[in-house]
């Protein structure tokens, strides 16, 4: 049996070197029209801003691996021209020579990737304008930053404008910003990191400001021109003007779909090749990986477009599996990841509010907290923003994010296995995680969220947001101190410590929603005025949440 595998990265590479190690026996030739394989595209960033030195570091694996170590042929610089998937044929052209021969197969896996979109705005080919996907991409950023420019013009360029704040363009301010750049970041949405929510991004973007980072949101780039010497002017649709001595373009990816059109497979509303449960397109002898297809959402069960390299490589392995006449099936994407920013991180996994509300799913519910990321009497505890979604009629936990400068990742992880196994915010209570207090508390952040959303669906804490605070009489027990710092207009003020002894000034004729700083007071105080004939809810997260959720809203 033959297979062509077309694609060296991630999916690609992981397909080629567990189809081998099932099957010894297998002719296997993996394509790939760059120039290597396996590369650790991930790393771009880095290795652009400096932390990963050398070239060679992001090289996973070469094709001398491959062949030595798997016995794969590697054919590198050769790209499909051609699939007739009746025949079970393709021709493949070197880019070297320009040899176009054609080769038979079994079965064909495409894993073409995706590609970042250049939209057609003028000036868009001028020199210093970058996109990120390749190790070339990134040896050219490098060679610009480090060019001498000539006469007249700085020697070290000293302005960059990252266009996009995804992922991609998120880690490229950061390590711009290493590199001693003035970085300007442009997000034609309303903030940045599209897939977050829009208040827990707002924490990103007060975060990035401490940073010296200039953020242009909700304004998109409408063209470049050649400004004085290599400088390039960034226009956009405000009318504003950003020079810059190199632009890096994150605007974001399009899946790679030439292939299946070429070989007739069937594409998904979303742009995607469309492949089933064992990863086969519409055509049976060809199977498809990675960013170029369209996956179930893991929590909601739609077709999504989620490029990751987890993903990816865990499709790959799949496809091998079937190839090989195994019964393996993938369960969906959840969409895991975390992005550095600076000295913190932001992370999520699960389903979004907004993607719930798109979806028109009203049984959810959320909550915010703000825990300390290990014991808080052990130094360098950090506080962690965590907002947890689940389902009010079973309490399955849907999505989290969180952001912070300290165990995040330990904490994200948690809840993606959680979600995985389609556990309950009641399991969240009752998870025995690791304490020690270097690393976490007897309660761990994941813990809590549990008893939060618990005691939630319990109705031992009825819960509502700041969103339902206008109009609503608003009981603040923060101390006097706390209140000296920040006030919350129209807000009757009683500290905890006082409240027993004046519930006498509360009316028991309005609902009372209470709030501290955190909202552990204030439940605490919910938890007395229920017990006192009062009709109380708690505001989740406390004023902490107020500084960014209305901010966003």
């Amino acid at each position: 049996m033959k297979t062509i595998i077309v694609g060296g990265v991630a999916g690609g590479a992981s397909c080629a070197a567990r189809l081998r190690r099932l099957d010894e026996h297998a002719e296997i030739l993996m394509v790939e029209r760059g120039p290597y394989i396996s590369y650790a595209n991930c790393g771009l960033p880095y290795h652009v801003g400096g932390a990963i030195k050398k070239e060679s570091q992001l090289l996973v694996a070469t094709e001398g691996m491959f062949r030595s170590m798997f016995n794969v042929a590697c054919r590198t610089g050769c790209e499909v021209v051609g699939i007739a998937p009746e025949q079970k044929q393709v021709e493949l052209k070197d880019h070297v020579t320009g040899a176009v021969t054609t080769e038979s197969y079994d079965t064909l896996v495409l894993a073409p990737g995706a590609a970042p979109i250049r939209p057609p705005l003028p000036g868009i080919d001028l020199p210093g304008i970058f996109s990120v996907r390749t190790v070339p991409d990134a040896r050219h950023m490098r060679e610009w930053l480090e060019r001498d420019p000539g006469a007249g013009t700085p020697a070290t360029p000293r302005r960059a404008v990252v266009v996009g704040g995804g992922f991609i363009g998120l880690e490229m301010v950061e390590n711009l910003v290493h590199r001693g750049l003035e970085v300007t970041l442009i997000e034609k949405l309303d903030h940045v990191m599209p897939p977050l929510d829009p208040e827990m991004a707002t924490l990103v973007e007060r975060y990035m400001l401490k940073q010296g980072v200039r953020l242009e949101l909700d304004d998109g780039v409408s063209g470049f021109q050649q400004g004085e010497g290599t400088t390039i002017d960034v226009m956009t649709s405000s009318g504003k003007t950003h020079p810059a001595d190199i632009v890096i373009l994150a605007i974001g990816v399009r899946p790679e779909t030439e292939l299946a059109r070429m070989a007739g497979l069937e594409l998904g509303q979303l742009g995607g090749i469309r492949v089933d449960d064992q990863m086969r397109t519409s055509h049976p002898d060809i199977l498809a990986v990675g960013d170029a297809v369209e996956v179930k959402d893991f929590v909601t069960g739609a077709w999504a477009l989620i490029p990751l390299a987890g993903p990816a490589n865990r499709q790959g392995r799949i496809a091998a599996d079937v190839i090989s006449g195994r019964d393996s099936r993938y369960r969906g994407t959840q969409g895991t990841s975390i992005c550095q920013i600076f000295e913190a991180a932001i992370a999520q996994t699960g389903v979004s509010e907004k993607r719930l509300v798109q979806l028109g799913r009203p049984d959810y519910e959320k909550i915010y907290l703000y825990p300390s990321s290990h014991a808080s009497y052990y130094p360098g505890a950090k506080m962690l923003a965590i907002k947890v979604l689940f389902q009010k009629s079973d309490g399955r936990l849907l999505g989290a994010q969180i952001f912070g400068e300290d165990g995040v990742t330990k904490r994200i992880d948690s809840f993606a296995m959680a979600i995985q196994m389609s556990a309950t915010i009641y399991d969240l209570e009752e998870s025995e995680l690791c304490y020690a207090p270097p690393f976490g508390s007897a309660k761990d952040p994941v813990n809590f969220a549990g008893m939060v959303a618990a005691d939630m669906l319990r109705d031992d804490m009825p819960l509502c947001h700041w969103g339902d605070v206008d109009g609503a009489f608003l009981l603040d027990v923060r101390t006097d101190r706390e209140l000296s710092v920040d006030t919350v207009p129209g807000a009757v003020h009683i500290p905890l410590s006082d409240l027993r002894s004046r519930l006498d000034e509360l009316p028991k004729d309005r609902e009372i929603l209470v709030t501290c700083r955190s909202g552990q007071r204030s439940y605490y105080a919910t938890r007395i005025l229920l017990q006192n004939g009062f009709k109380v809810r708690n505001v989740s997260g406390g004023t902490l949440s107020r500084a960014h959720t209305v901010a966003a809203s």
